[in-house]
């Protein structure tokens, strides 16, 4: 028992160590890919409706900012959503060590979703087609699809990881994405708030100039909020011309998802 009990305490250092190198990924000025120019962007007006580039989040002197959750206070929950909330065990806070969280990212490796995606420290880029907007996120391979052609939310939308996102402009730097079909099984935040199939989530990006870019969130869903849950303005800078993403995958490159499984497993017993 005491040899298995020390087996266990090692590995939950070992993922310890593991998360806190995640650390230092997220205090890179520019994520984990490698620019072939270096040369810094200079500033200017923003394009006209364009959102091209790989975008990196910074933190304004004075703006909140959480590597967690999306405002100061806590979101105004249901009873369903307060039933919800209490079952979550999240390690982000440090409530929980990671052999006891149920974090559904951390645990199973599941897609983090939409909007919680933008908590992982990793740039993301944005690239269009004709009928499409698309964010190509970093973290995990992710890859995200707005449609730009004109059509609607589908009735009853198939639910998926990053659900059914269609977007317009507003006007010339103000692009509007609405998002529905986001499976359950994922979390709002790294906190732990959950929400039902009725979720919907607005993204408002503001091309400040050129290198600033803005996203207000806004989360709605009947059945666990009580009210909208407006989210503190997310700021973003444009990464220099020729910045390569790289790759960072969940099951792969920073743990070692064999050994975490075991432990999960050993830990049911």
């Amino acid at each position: 028992m005491a040899t298995q009990t020390m087996r266990r305490a090692s590995r939950v250092i070992w993922l310890s160590v593991a998360m806190l190198g995640l650390t230092g990924v997220a205090n890179a000025q520019f994520g984990t890919g490698t620019p072939a120019d270096a040369e810094p962007l200079e500033n200017g007006p923003a394009p006209v409706r364009d959102l091209s580039g790989v975008w990196t989040r910074i933190a304004p002197e004075g703006r909140f900012r959480s590597g967690s959750t999306w405002t100061p206070d806590p979101p105004q929950l249901t009873a369903w959503g307060e039933e919800r909330f209490a079952t979550a065990r999240n390690s982000n806070a440090g409530g929980f060590a990671l052999a006891e969280t149920n974090d559904p990212v951390l645990t199973r490796c599941y897609p983090p979703g939409v909007p919680r995606v933008y908590f992982h420290p990793y740039p993301f880029e944005v690239v269009y087609t004709d009928t499409q907007m698309i964010m190509l996120y970093e973290y995990d391979h992710t890859i995200r699809r707005i449609f730009t052609d004109g059509r609607e939310h589908p009735e009853d939308p198939v639910a998926l990881w990053l659900g059914h996102s269609i977007g317009r402009w507003e006007d010339d730097q103000t692009f509007v994405v609405t998002t529905i079909g986001i499976d359950e099984r994922t979390w709002m935040d790294r906190s732990g708030y959950q929400h039902s199939d009725q979720l919907e989530v607005t993204e408002v990006f503001r091309r400040v100039d050129r290198l600033n870019l803005e996203i207000d969130i806004t989360l709605e869903d009947p059945i666990a909020l009580a009210e909208p849950w407006v989210a503190e303005t997310l700021y973003y800078r444009r990464a220099p011309a020729h910045w390569e993403l790289s790759e960072i995958s969940c099951s792969g490159d920073y743990l070692d998802f064999s050994q975490f499984e075991s432990f999960l497993e050993e830990g049911q017993e």
